[in-house]
């Protein structure tokens, strides 16, 4: 390789920050408040997750490293199961980001409740969901150059922030308060850890996406991996620190009733106009990102479509490279999940849509990743690196499937209906495809 084009790639320091800005997006704005609900126990939480995350993290880099085929995920789980598990990631994944869209326009609507109180009721609450959704899909149909200049940019909007919380929040933290708030509902343990567990999972949901920049990093096989991990846990550290932080200044039962603490939180400690400023960054995160996501998701579909596995109307693109009748199908889906989790209770809206999205979610991450043996033995790479690479694949779906355990009855009740209607959707592409086979080999 040449040292120009060495030089225009990516090396460990930038990949890393990139990782951990992607990880670090609207993840996190409603967590303290819903964490409150568990209590400051929810910290054990945090540190199981992060422990977690960073084997599925380390399990989706060597992964993307050894899968050089398009699909991602689809892609590494077909390695080890077939074609019919790259359709069901594909689907599963693609209502996981249906379901994400909407808790993360549910995000945005409890930020602004300040500025416009009458948010409070559930149906205008509903009102502002679907206009946040309608708003950042119409944003997408100028395609991928716009959408990503504008999230690259508000994403900051709550990174700061929070960075800035774990850092100078110290000096207003009283232990007395983060005691108090430890265990409020004097559970076990184990069940307040398995509590917090789909909460703090949430956050780091996107980690899949953690090592698909390898074509543009300086020696992939070594930075990738480094760069997932390092960056993972620096996300991790900063989650850790911002909502411990919070939980030692702000009462645990005004924190879990709060629609926005991190608003909510720099106005106890400066002043209400400073509290304002940190909503109102927040809220343009929030659309930012919800920005991106809705132009992932609508990527994904077009993606499936491309291959077969989604109606051909997903794939038919505008000038601009964009989806938009694949974006008009999703956006109805978002407004029909809208109207059937509408509640009087904003926090409960936003658990409900999270325990749901990261159950659907972990059925493509434990498919891809018992792809990676599958890999590995393909590379013929050393025992040593099969054993290694294997036990942390290992681990990380183990923790998956605790992750799927801590959502609770509901969302691994509702998920496992959604999951398994896809399989109707693939029995008619496996018929067609026979239909074709059929004909082809008549020929």
């Amino acid at each position: 390789m040449s040292s120009e084009a060495s030089g225009k790639k990516m090396g460990l320091v930038g990949l890393t920050v990139l990782v951990a800005v992607n990880m670090m997006g609207s993840g996190i704005i409603m967590l303290p408040a819903s964490l409150a609900q568990v209590g400051a126990i929810s910290l054990l939480s945090w540190v199981v997750t992060a422990l977690g995350a960073m084997c599925i993290a380390y399990t989706f880099a060597k992964c993307g490293a050894f899968c050089k085929r398009s699909g991602g995920m689809s892609a590494y789980s077909e390695e080890a199961h077939g074609k019919s598990s790259f359709f069901i990631s594909s689907y599963t994944y693609y209502v996981c980001l249906v379901i994400s869209c909407v808790a993360i326009a549910v995000s945005a609507v409890g930020y602004i409740k300040p500025f416009i109180p009458w948010l409070d009721t559930p149906m205008h609450t509903f009102y502002g969901v679907v206009a946040i959704l309608v708003l950042t899909m119409v944003a997408n149909f100028g395609g991928a150059k716009i959408t990503g200049q504008i999230s690259s940019v508000t994403v900051w909007g709550i990174i700061l922030p929070v960075f800035g919380l774990s850092v100078i929040g110290w000096w207003w933290f009283d232990p007395q308060t983060f005691l108090s708030a430890w265990n409020p509902h004097h559970d076990t343990t184990m069940h307040s850890v398995s509590s917090g567990i789909a909460l703090t999972l949430w956050a780091f949901l996107g980690i899949e996406s953690a090592g698909a920049n390898s074509d543009a990093v300086e020696n992939p096989e070594r930075n990738v991996p480094l760069a997932v991990l390092f960056g993972t846990g620096f996300a991790a550290i900063v989650y850790i620190m911002s909502t411990t932080v919070i939980q030692g200044i702000i009462p645990n039962a005004e924190l879990a009733q709060s629609t926005a603490p991190f608003g909510l939180v720099f106005a106890k400690m400066f002043s209400p106009m400073v509290g304002d400023i940190v909503t109102l960054a927040a809220v343009i995160a929030c659309i930012g990102s919800l920005l991106g996501w809705q132009f992932t998701n609508a990527q994904v579909s077009k993606a499936a479509a491309d291959t077969n596995l989604f109606p051909q109307i997903f794939a038919k693109t505008n000038k601009a490279g964009a989806p938009i009748p694949g974006m008009l199908i999703m956006l109805a889906l978002e407004l029909v999940l809208a109207v059937m989790t509408i509640s009087p209770d904003l926090v409960n809206q936003f658990n409900a849509l999270l325990n749901l999205a990261v159950f659907v979610n972990m059925v493509p991450y434990i498919l891809s990743m018992t792809g990676l043996e599958v890999m590995l033995r393909k590379n013929m790479v050393t025992q040593s690196q099969y054993r290694l690479g294997a036990t942390v694949g290992t681990l990380a779906v183990l923790y998956s499937i605790y992750g799927v355990y801590a959502c609770g009855a509901d969302a691994v009740f509702g998920g496992t209906i959604l999951t398994l209607l896809g399989y109707i959707f693939y029995g008619f592409i496996a018929a067609r495809d026979t239909k074709e086979e059929m004909q082809a080999h008549a020929k």
